[in-house]
């Protein structure tokens, strides 16, 4: 399937559990991350989607710019005043050394040509700044899950097993960098939690989410978790 009509299609219905419970934990730690490197540096986000990490991102860096392939996210991101362009993860449409932050949450799982991104990614980064890239994790319990449930519906007529999907490991993951890049640590996201429902449970949401919180950065933990944020630094 073509993966613009796929975005497309996926952007009616994208947000309708975001900002809450489980979601707002995914956004909450891959958040604290980019401000961690991009406080007050030119961030840009690769498959920026409706902007709601974006919108997060611009409220402490000095600018943060979008990109992304599908036209119906980037609608609804530019309805909430966002600076965005359309374009692929594998030919950014920026200058070479032109963001001191570079990051990509939830989207280059979906990239064929991962090891093109990636370079895209670092090409786009200054010497010295920071590229933060996500991927999927089979050494999980979310990978466990996925294994085991009926595919998720993201439109009325569409699941979300219609998109080219890919799982690394943390090795594999490091042997993708380009020459430029430098590997740094990794953050783990989703380490404790077995399906999103849990988070609806008053108390034990909250418990699981600081949990979760407090484990992304632990060695030998963040490497079970469902999302992997590799970080790597511009040589």
């Amino acid at each position: 399937m073509d993966p613009r009509a796929y975005y497309d299609d996926f952007a009616a219905w994208y947000e309708r559990e975001r900002g809450q419970g489980y979601h707002r934990m995914l956004d909450d730690l891959e958040v604290g991350l980019v401000e961690r490197f991009g406080r007050d540096r030119r961030v840009l986000e690769v498959g920026c989607g409706t902007g709601l990490i974006l919108a997060r991102v611009g409220t402490f860096a000095a600018e943060a710019v979008g990109v992304d392939l599908s036209r119906g996210m980037l609608t609804r991101a530019r309805e909430r005043g966002l600076t965005v362009v359309q374009g692929s993860a594998t030919a950014l449409p920026f200058a070479d050394a032109c963001f001191d932050v570079t990051c990509s949450f939830k989207v280059l799982p979906h990239v064929p040509d991962i090891r093109a991104a990636l370079a895209e990614m670092a090409r786009v980064t200054r010497p010295g700044g920071h590229v933060l890239a996500e991927f999927y994790n089979p050494v999980s319990l979310r990978w466990l899950v996925k294994k085991l449930k009926s595919p998720s519906a993201v439109s009325a007529t569409i699941t979300d097993d219609a998109v080219y999907t890919r799982y690394d490991t943390i090795s594999r993951i490091r042997g993708y960098l380009p020459p430029s890049l430098a590997y740094e640590t990794v953050r783990g996201i989703r380490i404790l939690t077995p399906v999103a429902a849990l988070h609806r449970v008053p108390g034990l949401g909250s418990l699981v989410r600081a949990a979760e919180a407090g484990l992304a950065d632990v060695p030998g933990a963040r490497a079970l978790a469902g999302f992997v944020v590799l970080v790597a630094r511009r040589r």
